[in-house]
């Protein structure tokens, strides 16, 4: 199993993002996820850097595996853009970087004023966006003409030695399945191991699972859910809400409904050790082999310190 850390960009400044991925590695982290977000889910966070940019300074700063989680290669930015950016990530790390992909939110993907379509046609989008990349990553002539998208003459240059991983994200039974029978890899935010066996059967059998949450590390369980609820209120919004809402204003709007107890139950609050790896555990119950953590509030050294001290250690 291996233990990783979750850059939140919604939160955090890019220099921010650069510090906590070098106290990650020094800590002894062994990967990193970081998100891809246009906007923050609410203006709280108050950040959202671009991820192309990040990666390549964060292939310059750190040596550790980098995993986007998850990037939306469909609606925003068209696929052949992604599968550029992402054939530069890996060249940039030196084969250290996975494309974790996904349907993406309405939050990040509708600023053009595109239509959001619904799960269905999403999954359809999703599927020719894999295809038209790994296409391109072949280093040959491509064209494509599809159902949702077209490339015409198209080459990539500069590439890795090895195609990109794709991990694909996958919340539901349709996506999960899609994830087993195209991806890669599986990525998931919950320790679900319904799912993670509908990944293997749907043909994800010996591919890479992973999966991550969240924690808000201070003195006290009190201290680290009040900046949770204060930072991540939107943690507690249920179901298909959080893939149609349009906005940081909308989830801000939702999250009225959401307690600072809702939220303190889906993260890992305060300094207790044995509450980290009770967490980590239940991710690896589940069949996950690799799990990030995210911090949220100012207090991220303190969870590297506590990681590398009671944590990493005892997973080793």
């Amino acid at each position: 199993m291996r233990i990783g850390y979750f850059l939140s960009s919604e939160e955090y400044s890019p220099a921010e993002l650069i510090e906590q991925a070098k106290g990650a590695e020094r800590a002894g982290f062994r990967g990193l996820w970081i998100s891809d977000h246009y906007h923050p889910w609410v203006d709280a966070q108050g950040q959202s850097a671009f991820v192309w940019s990040m990666i390549g300074a964060l292939s310059q700063a750190t040596g550790l595996d980098i995993t986007t989680a998850v990037t939306c290669p469909t609606v925003r930015i068209h696929p052949a853009v992604i599968a550029q950016a992402a054939a530069t990530s890996a060249v940039l790390t030196g084969g250290r970087f996975r494309l974790g992909v996904g349907t993406g939110e309405a939050l990040n993907e509708h600023i053009f004023g595109d239509a959001w379509p619904e799960e269905e046609v999403r999954l359809e989008m999703l599927e020719e966006a894999v295809a038209i990349m790994r296409g391109l990553w072949t280093g040959d002539n491509y064209s494509h003409h599809g159902k949702h998208y077209t490339v015409e003459n198209a080459r990539i240059y500069t590439l890795p030695e090895k195609p990109v991983e794709i991990l694909i994200s996958g919340f539901g039974p349709k996506s999960t399945a899609l994830a087993g029978r195209i991806g890669d890899g599986y990525v998931n935010v919950a320790p679900d191991a319904d799912m993670v066996r509908t990944f293997r059967e749907s043909g994800g059998a010996g591919k890479v699972t992973q999966a991550g949450f969240k924690a808000a590390f201070a003195d006290t369980a009190q201290e680290g859910a009040r900046i949770a609820y204060q930072k991540w209120p939107n943690a507690g919004v249920p179901g298909e809400l959080s893939q149609v809402l349009p906005s940081p204003k909308h989830f801000e709007q939702a999250s009225q409904l959401v307690t600072e107890e809702m939220v303190a139950e889906a993260f890992v609050c305060g300094n207790d050790p044995e509450k980290h790896l009770e967490m980590i555990r239940k991710y690896a119950d589940a069949g996950f082999e690799e799990i990030y953590v995210a911090n949220t509030g100012p207090h991220y050294q303190g969870l590297f310190d506590l990681y590398a001290r009671e944590i990493l250690p005892k997973i080793a």
